[in-house]
């Protein structure tokens, strides 16, 4: 896939990003161009309560959606997903005491992979070392709230037609690194989603064996549009241009807490 043509899919992606937010909730909201995706299971993980703007929203209307929404929580969180709305957006949402920031949607434009050797595992082989990740990430989350950052796998599972996670092992038979694939065979779409790898194992290929078996696995499976996001202001988006991902789209973040 050349750039230009994964851009050309952009909608696509948004259409597959727009249906695993719905399914994965517990309750929805609608408001005109976006709803409210919620689970009061994972109150404390904003990837499970967030309105999410799909369509031409009222730029001075998000506001007060998130508010609505989000009132038995102690923060607002939203996310946009067309750059021309965000835009509009950026402006009513600061003044409302919102943060911005950007997500970067990256779509794989280089050639499928052999398969990387990583394993496709059940979550209960990862519960564990995903919870003793989670503390490098968010250095004063309490345990409820990792807790709920670690149990959202198993939401996740309504997200997609197909949700398999995959893990490489190190010799001795230690979870290094691991990653969630999500496919709409039908559609041809895969997102692969949190890919982490152990502190004590970082720089030793892990998270490349990781990545390449999911997306063989992807192709294998029908899905021609392969995908991932990642923060702008963080390196790993640069790994993944390595890895043959380009940037085709970016989704805004609104929170205020």
């Amino acid at each position: 896939m050349t750039s230009t043509t994964a851009a050309a899919e952009l909608p696509r992606i948004h259409r597959f990003l727009s249906d695993f937010h719905r399914r994965q909730a517990a309750r929805t909201v609608e408001f005109p161009g976006a709803v409210a995706v919620l689970d009061d299971e994972y109150r404390h993980s904003r990837g499970n309560n967030h309105v999410l703007a799909y369509g031409a929203v009222n730029p001075e209307a998000l506001a007060g959606y998130t508010d609505e929404a989000q009132s038995h929580l102690p923060y607002r969180f939203a996310y946009v997903l067309d750059e021309q709305v965000a835009a509009a957006c950026l402006g009513p949402m600061e003044r409302a005491g919102f943060r911005h920031a950007t997500t970067l949607i990256m779509a794989h434009t280089g050639p499928v992979p052999e398969h990387g050797g990583a394993r496709e595992v059940d979550f209960d082989e990862l519960r564990g070392p995903v919870a003793a990740s989670w503390p490098r990430f968010a250095p004063h989350a309490t345990p409820e709230v990792i807790d709920h950052l670690v149990e959202r796998r198993v939401a996740r599972r309504r997200g997609a037609d197909v949700v398999r996670f995959f893990a490489a092992y190190t010799p001795e038979g230690e979870v290094a690194a691991w990653a969630d694939l999500y496919m709409d065979p039908a559609a041809g779409v895969a997102q692969i989603e949190d890919l982490v790898t152990v502190e004590a194992h970082l720089k030793r290929g892990y998270a490349g064996k990781v990545l390449d078996t999911a997306l063989h696995e992807a192709a294998a499976a029908g899905c021609s549009t392969r995908f991932l996001t990642a923060f702008s202001e963080d390196w790993p988006h640069t790994w993944y241009g390595r890895k043959g991902f380009t940037v085709v789209g970016s989704v805004a973040r609104f929170e205020r807490v």
